[in-house]
């Protein structure tokens, strides 16, 4: 069958492909046959016209940079356009990770992992893959807090999709102008809870480039099938809305009917330009729009909450793995958390849901083995007018508590799980009273970056007496504490969401179903191995993270089939493969 392909620039290529064998990559078809061609097999480095000299350094789609071999060179035109040594791409990473090594600034490593990222996309996603449990803090974070705080003085090249106020009713206009158009992936933000640091506006950027550079790092999504998207309504930073540097627009957030009204248009537009089965993750929206945007377009959309959902399936994965060490089931455990925002209630959920399908017992039921404290106490039902609705399941009969440390001798949990965004809230004496009634305490603090940890990780193992089960959202080097070296886990969501994302990809999924939450946590802690609990880690090591998201994603897609959401037909008989299959190459390809 012969393909017409049409281009930027309205000019046509025909491309000859066999009936039956279109070949894909992330789930994205392959027009110019790269994916479906073996590694050693030449591809043609397509822009709008063959790329060649000048031209082809320039483009990171296709650059090699050193890594063009002597045929190439003379094939498109590049004799004396480089420098005559020619390097192996293993070569070009071992030079890269050198420089990256002296940067004592994390924020300038950053810098030059993006400024490669728009040089050489195939060498970034090498260094990225190859060396993920060192670059990882790197693109995302806790590093990439600090970039958005200063998106304004460090930005240079355009990255993803802005659409602002000013955009409202040509949103279908804006996304047709990017040029990728087999969009699978999109992460979109309106910047106004960015991590643990607030409203950064526009700035926030950072976060689905950094989201989307981690579906094909980890999750093998090919890049120009990820579109990140950020949502400009204006801030209530007052310091953004001075400083002259300050790329967005220059006013109070728009609300109500102005905010939903361009929502609406640009989950309407994204369906109508790239279909049915694009994934949509929302990413750092402030509470109250989280849970309305999820609630509104989960029966219509494909779309997945990570700050909600990603962290829940993540946590619930740990606190399943754990099992092993503190011993029980679930429903064994009870639950206090700090902080009944988005990450908080969506964990409590997920985690009642688990116990539910286990003990067969009503959601109701198993809801009150979980408590809530917020910013004013414990919730309990005595506050329940006052409460807003998404709070309001955990609201449960005890008298009123104020302070945390009140509420840990009180409810005597298990596990303690912080998720407020406050740093040092986990206190000596919470720690000590955890340890007081508990053999191992469960503590869990997930609020990002490291500077908004409840504690960090020397503080649990010192106070607990090195009795605690220790795992942070961000990044905690090893600790020593009498004689014993202990490795604290990261509760990353970067465990769940790219595998998660494959998963839905390859199934040709439609809608997101809770079940699917818990097919992936369940998935990710059958990956931890007894080596891994014998350090005290109740996550797996990142360095085995794309076998780990092929797992994911075939425990998501084995699912999307069993509930008829999958539209990908005939399902494929081995999903792990068929996942891997599907995973994105960055080593380079041979040029004609």
């Amino acid at each position: 069958m012969e393909k017409t392909v049409m281009m930027n620039g309205g000019r046509d290529y025909s491309v000859v492909e066999e009936e039956g064998k279109a070949g894909f990559g992330g789930g994205v078809e392959d027009v110019y046959g790269e994916d479906s061609a073996t590694e050693d097999q030449l591809v043609t480095p397509w822009t709008i016209s063959v790329a060649s000299g000048y031209t082809l350094l320039r483009d990171p789609h296709h650059n090699k940079g050193l890594g063009f071999n002597e045929k190439e060179r003379d094939a498109h035109y590049l004799r004396g356009l480089l420098p005559p040594a020619v390097f192996t791409q293993e070569l070009q990473e071992k030079k890269l990770m050198h420089n990256l090594r002296k940067y004592d600034v994390p924020l300038h490593r950053y810098m030059a992992m993006m400024d490669l990222q728009e040089r050489n996309e195939r060498l970034f996603y090498k260094l990225l893959i190859d060396n993920v449990e060192e670059l990882l803090p790197v693109v995302y974070t806790p590093t990439v807090g600090e970039a958005c705080q200063k998106y304004g003085s460090i930005f240079s090249r355009p990255q993803g999709l802005y659409i602002s106020l000013k955009e409202k009713g040509k949103i279908l206009e804006v996304l047709k102008n990017w040029p990728e158009k087999s969009i699978q992936v999109i992460v979109v933000t309106d910047g106004e809870r960015i991590l643990g640091l607030g409203d950064l506006g526009c700035q926030g950027m950072g976060i689905p480039v950094g989201k989307l550079s981690l579906y094909t790092a980890l999750g093998g999504i090919r890049p120009s099938a990820c579109l990140p998207v950020t949502i400009d309504v204006g801030t209530n930073n007052e310091q953004l809305l001075k400083d002259e540097f300050y790329i967005g627009l220059r006013h109070k957030r728009a609300t109500g009917q102005e905010y939903a009204e361009l929502l609406d248009e640009f989950m309407n537009a994204v369906k109508q330009n790239y279909g049915e089965k694009v994934l949509v993750q929302f990413e750092d929206f402030a509470n109250h729009n989280a849970f309305e945007l999820l609630a509104r377009y989960r029966s219509t959309h494909l779309v997945f909450n990570d700050d909600i959902q990603g962290t829940a399936s993540v946590v619930l994965a740990g606190l399943i793995a754990a099992l092993k060490l503190v011993g029980g089931t679930l429903a064994d455990h009870t639950f206090l958390f700090l902080g009944a925002g988005e990450a908080g209630t969506g964990i409590a959920e997920l985690i009642a849901l688990e116990i539910s399908k286990q003990t067969k017992a009503p959601l109701e039921e198993t809801r009150k083995k979980i408590w809530l404290v917020d910013s004013r106490g414990l919730i309990v039902s005595s506050r329940k007018e006052s409460l807003q609705h998404f709070k309001k399941p955990w609201a449960h009969e005890h008298e009123p508590v104020k302070a945390l440390l009140d509420a840990v001798k009180a409810i005597k949990p298990t596990v303690l799980i912080g998720s407020s965004g406050v740093g040092k809230t986990f206190t000596k004496e919470v720690v000590e009273a955890m340890s007081s009634f508990n053999k191992k305490p469960l503590i869990l603090a997930l609020s990002n970056p490291t500077s908004q940890s409840e504690c960090t990780a020397e503080e649990a193992y010192t106070w607990s007496k090195g009795r605690a089960i220790f795992a942070s959202g961000s990044p905690f080097d090893p600790v020593e504490y009498d004689g014993k070296v202990f490795v604290p886990g990261q509760a990353n969501n970067a465990y769940i969401f790219p595998g998660f994302g494959l998963g839905l990809i390859i199934s040709g999924a439609i809608r997101v179903h809770d079940d699917m939450l818990l097919a992936a946590s369940e998935a990710l802690a059958a990956q931890v191995a007894q080596e891994n609990f014998d350090k005290g880690l109740i996550y797996p090591p990142f360095t085995n993270i794309r076998k780990i998201s092929a797992h994911i994603a075939a425990k998501v897609a084995a699912k999307a089939y069993e509930l008829g959401l999958a539209s990908r037909l005939p399902r494929p008989k081995d999903l792990v493969k068929y996942a891997e299959s599907c995973m994105y190459s960055p080593i380079y390809r041979s040029y004609r």
